[in-house]
């Protein structure tokens, strides 16, 4: 039994910990502290502060504050874990101590003690490599978890905009692909004047993109970091140079053009950054959440519904109902953005909930806005290539919908005026003939006045092609 544990201490005294594990005292407590979700940090999360902490011993190595040889081993111990070794080693939950310092703890013991490892020691002797005094010199949890919370966001939140272009990209295709098929706009759900499906399929890829663009100008605002402000923004314990010296070796690591922070007290005091991130990610998931209700409408059916487009049937609808085929992938991307949506509520508490020099709900912001990411990419992916990309326009139907709307009966104000008009709409829902049949049968319009009243093209773009 003793062998499975090895003795570790620290301010509070002594912790049994796991005597293969890479954390140490500190993370222990924080295990056996917060059983919470068994949920754990974002591997982007991770990542990042990995990243900040290579950085931050270069920047110390370089400064003369770090000896090379222990700066030598925290970066080989960094760049194993950047390689995908020691993530399960990460094991404090999401819901923790305030600010994330059992995170940052977790993230130092683990270097350290693989940095140890690489120099012939063992696991918990820290020595050379301290978690405190090496590992994290120069830093404190309340300018590294921020600084590694928008580093991730940044580098996660492009994938996002990746899958929201795609998805742009994709509708934008049916929408060139159905550009002749004129059908029956509606308004409060009711039938309205004619759209063109191609239409309808341009404006929603248009949104999309709309949504892709403000979240990147939204991540460009976490990209101004507050790493090197150590406790409480005044750089207490750093270099005079380290900020600047650190954010430019964390830009190189983590491939981002990431600057310091014009006053590192308000970059740490103000989650804004953050906060904007989840609010465009909010604007994109309730974009997506309009759309996806509207293919569902627009397919609904096959027989009793709209049955306008058909949707790619990807697997079967029901467990009682044979034959039955669901839009599956358009209710996933619906619940995910609606996931979304929620994630944002709890951010925005956490967002104005900071305290004078620190918001201490940082993880929960973390968590929120990296797991936002993660589900919307992949829901707006899997979406794109299982159901847009094989959507079909059931043309027929569309046609019948154009001539029965009695939303037609608008294009015939100019011509026999708004209260004949009016008449000839009642009559058609009360017989159940076109507007078409009945301005005919009335000898309202001759056919070829009405065939050009009624282009299907010329109603649904009178005033020509917008000019880009």
């Amino acid at each position: 039994m003793a062998d499975k544990f090895r003795t570790e201490k620290d301010t509070l005294g002594q912790v049994k910990v796991p005597a293969a594990a890479y954390w140490g005292a500190q993370t222990q407590r924080a295990v056996e502290n917060f059983p919470i979700s068994g949920l754990r940090a974002h591997p982007a999360l991770i990542r990042a502060m990995v990243c900040v902490k290579a950085a931050a011993a270069r920047a110390n190595a370089g400064l003369g504050k770090l000896d090379k040889k222990p700066a030598k081993a925290i970066e080989e111990a960094c760049r194993e874990v950047l390689g995908g070794k020691l993530l399960d080693q990460w094991v404090v939950d999401v819901y923790q101590a305030g600010a994330g310092t059992s995170f940052n703890m977790n993230t130092n013991e683990v270097l350290a003690n693989r940095a140890n490892e690489i120099l012939g020691l063992p696991l918990g002797s820290y020595k050379p490599v301290h978690p405190n005094d090496h590992v994290n010199m120069s830093q404190s949890t309340n300018d590294t978890f921020p600084t590694a919370m928008q580093v991730a966001a940044v580098r996660q939140g492009a994938a996002v905009a990746e899958a929201a272009e795609c998805l742009a990209d994709a509708l934008a295709a049916k929408g060139q692909a159905f550009d002749a098929v004129a059908k029956s706009g509606r308004t409060h759900l009711q039938d309205a004047v004619p759209v063109r499906l191609g239409q309808e399929f341009m404006a929603w890829s248009l949104a999309v993109h709309r949504g892709a663009e403000r979240l990147l100008a939204a991540l460009d605002e976490c990209k101004e970091l507050p790493l090197g402000g150590s406790a409480a923004g005044t750089g207490l314990n750093t270099h005079p140079d380290f900020a600047a010296a650190a954010v430019e070796q964390l830009s190189e690591m983590a491939d981002l053009e990431l600057v310091p922070a014009e006053d590192l007290r308000q970059a740490m005091q103000s989650m804004a950054p953050m906060g904007a991130a989840s609010a465009a990610l909010r604007a994109l998931a309730l974009e997506l959440i309009r759309i996806s209700s509207d293919i569902r409408l627009l397919a609904s059916g096959p027989r009793t519904g709209l049955a306008e487009i058909r949707l790619p049937a990807v697997q079967p609808g029901s467990s009682i109902m044979p034959g039955k085929v669901n839009p599956s992938l358009a209710e996933c991307l619906g619940m995910a953005a609606m996931q979304v949506v929620g994630n944002d509520a709890a951010v925005a508490l956490a967002v104005q909930a900071g305290q004078l020099e620190l918001n201490v709900f940082m993880p929960l912001m973390a968590h929120n806005v990296l797991s936002s990411m993660e589900i919307l990419a992949n829901a707006m992916t899997a979406f794109t290539v299982r159901c847009v990309r094989g959507i079909e326009a059931d043309e027929e139907r569309c046609r019948a919908y154009f001539e029965s709307s009695v939303g037609l009966a608008t294009l015939l104000n100019e011509h026999i005026g708004y209260a004949k008009a009016a008449e000839v709409a009642k009559e058609s829902v009360k017989t159940g003939k076109t507007l078409r049949e009945l301005i005919l049968e009335k000898g309202l319009m001759s056919k070829a006045e009405l065939a050009k009243a009624l282009d299907p093209k010329r109603v649904t773009e009178p005033n020509g092609p917008r000019q880009p």
